[in-house]
């Protein structure tokens, strides 16, 4: 049996999510899943796993922060210190105050664009990459399910005959 990838196209989420239900309570893994926007529920449904963005983007704030405070110290108390409203300038805790907002803006930039960076990478998103997407329709009205004959031990007519149980309106089959 060569590898496929079947392709099964919905015209609507909510069949999308009950056609996937019934593959999976068939023991039918599911690879991904396309869509115009996102389905909420469908991700615990075929199996996709929690991210770790929200730890990344812990850590790219705590680099923000390190970078701000150490940066404010160097450059208002140590190379060029400046009696700015009266404020003392002889160490970094007695101006810790007015350093606050410099300090949560970079944090929040830091965070903010690593975030974005390592979304863009782990998505194999980033421009000049080439578009995984099945069909152009995906990005308009339509859904798909993407299914791969070598992650399933069953017999591809046997997947064929559960797949027209979930309501498709087409099935494209392509060999890898």
């Amino acid at each position: 049996m060569a590898n496929k990838v079947i392709y099964v196209m919905y015209d609507d989420d909510g069949v999308l999510k009950d056609g996937a239900k019934k593959l999976v309570s068939k023991g039918i893994k599911i690879a991904d899943a396309f869509s115009p926007f996102p389905i909420h529920g469908i991700d615990p449904i075929i199996g996709v796993k929690n991210t770790r963005l929200g730890i990344m983007a812990f850590i790219y704030g705590l680099t923000g922060l390190t970078l701000a405070t150490v940066g404010m110290r160097y450059f208002m108390i140590v190379d060029w210190p400046m009696n700015i409203g009266g404020k003392p300038n002889f160490t970094y805790l007695d101006n810790i105050l007015s350093f606050i907002p410099i300090t949560f803006e970079f944090t929040v930039l830091c965070a903010a664009h690593g975030m974005a960076i390592t979304y863009l990478l782990k998505n194999k998103t980033l421009p000049g990459m080439p578009a995984q997407n099945p069909d152009p329709r995906t990005t308009d009205d339509k859904f798909v399910l993407e299914i791969r004959t070598a992650d399933n031990s069953i017999d591809e007519k046997e997947l064929d005959e559960l797949i027209k149980d979930t309501g498709y309106i087409e099935i494209d089959k392509k060999n890898i």
